[in-house]
């Protein structure tokens, strides 16, 4: 059993960067591929950028260039790093880990960016 803890939201002006983590306990985390994903007011949760237990990663088109995500296995933790935030990318955010067919999802985390 995994449990995931996210952290690093927060209020950020239009233009500014965050630097969410998720940290992992109950299992070890390098076999598992990871992602980020976020739910904004009325919609439905979008992937936002994952990153496979080897290393490869690919991007929601929407936040190619601004966002990068990130794995330290040997500290049991996921990053994803937010830079030249806009107003759009308010929501909470939530990190995610499978392993074969078992998901786990953290419990989110609200990041919000004022115009």
């Amino acid at each position: 059993q995994v449990q995931l803890v996210e952290s690093g939201g927060g209020l950020v002006q239009a233009g500014g960067s965050l630097r969410l983590s998720c940290a992992a306990s109950g299992s070890h985390l390098s076999m598992h591929d990871m992602g980020w994903h976020r739910q904004a007011p009325g919609k439905q949760r979008e992937l936002v950028a994952a990153i496979t237990n080897g290393g490869s990663s690919n991007y929601a088109d929407s936040v190619k260039g601004r966002f990068t995500i990130s794995r330290d296995n040997a500290k049991n933790t996921v990053y994803l790093q937010m830079n030249s935030l806009q107003p759009e990318d308010t929501a909470i955010y939530y990190c995610h880990a499978r392993l074969f067919v078992t998901n786990y999802w953290g419990q989110g985390t609200q990041v919000t960016v004022s115009s």
